[in-house]
């Protein structure tokens, strides 16, 4: 049984980390709590938004295009892994990691040999882990998590959208988790460019219709879907953003929930080796105090 120095030291250790692991899970329990309402709040906005550049695509006779819709021979390809820039959040980091090292071998395993494929990571950890695998991590974006605004995300969305237009990539992919609870992540891999138009029907009249929506354009169709759609897809980059942010914090606060209550339990049993170390040592003296006055009274 270990000496009653050493269980003292271990539940003074173990009570420390209890307090570290108790204060992070309420600063991810408060980062959660506006992530999360601010997601909340913008996916009735984005998804009406997808909505209406939808109806417009489809609605008319209009031969309605677009240059981020371009499909071209696919040469190189951009994946862009969204993760963290701290640990301590269970296997957030590592779902997206083993996502985006799948996609890469199942999917696009020629253009990593051919040196045709680059990542762009969003998130200290993912950039780390994916450089020591010795994959082709061209940058990163990390600054984006440490002041996560709508600005900054739409600046890192016309980058990705000028890297589309000067032809230097053909496909633009994210892989990133989507907010569903605190408890739950969902893994998502999303191609961000070329979009998918869809079917388009048309009627040269400036109006259209779909599903039952009426559409009255002025100055014409082409000119607000092309006016609409950088900005749809910079809302696109920010909600991906957002979900990822949430993610992360939903992830590290149920990490040290269950750090905290492992340290709780660990402590109980210190405690208990501790009094029952200490009663040993009380029994001992005890059996030395009276096998003593034995001795001299004999």
């Amino acid at each position: 049984m270990a000496n009653l120095k050493e269980v003292r030291t271990r539940i003074e250790s173990v009570n420390s980390t209890k307090q570290i692991t108790s204060a992070m899970k309420m600063v991810a329990a408060s980062k959660l709590r506006k992530s999360q309402n601010t997601i909340l709040a913008l996916r009735p906005y984005a998804e009406k938004f997808s909505e209406i550049m939808r109806n417009i695509s489809n609605g008319t006779d209009e031969n309605i295009t677009s240059v981020y819709a371009e499909e071209r021979p696919l040469e190189r390809v951009l994946i862009v892994p969204l993760s963290s820039n701290k640990g301590l959040c269970g296997v957030f980091n590592a779902n997206v990691i083993r996502s985006t090292v799948n996609l890469i071998n199942e999917e696009y395993k020629e253009f990593l040999d051919n040196k045709k494929l680059d990542i762009l990571c969003v998130g200290s950890k993912v950039e780390e882990s994916l450089k020591f695998k010795k994959m082709p991590v061209i940058g990163n974006e990390n600054v984006l998590l440490d002041d996560l605004t709508y600005e900054n995300a739409a600046h890192f969305a016309e980058l990705l959208m000028n890297m589309f237009l000067e032809r230097k990539y053909d496909r633009i992919i994210f892989v990133y988790n989507q907010f569903k609870n605190a408890a739950t992540q969902i893994l998502m891999t999303e191609q961000f460019l070329p979009i998918s138009m869809g079917s388009e029907d048309s009627t040269g009249a400036g109006t259209g219709t779909s599903a039952g929506v009426e559409y009255i354009f002025q100055p014409n169709k082409e000119d607000i879907f092309n006016n609409m759609l950088p900005k749809s897809l910079k809302m696109q980059v920010y909600k991906m953003l957002l979900d990822s942010f949430a993610s992360e914090q939903g992830a590290r606060m149920l990490s040290m929930t269950q750090a905290t209550d492992n340290a709780t339990e660990l402590l109980k049993e210190l405690n208990l080796t501790y009094n029952k170390a200490r009663q040993s040592a009380i029994t001992n003296e005890l059996v030395e105090i009276v096998s003593g006055a034995e001795a001299l009274k004999n």
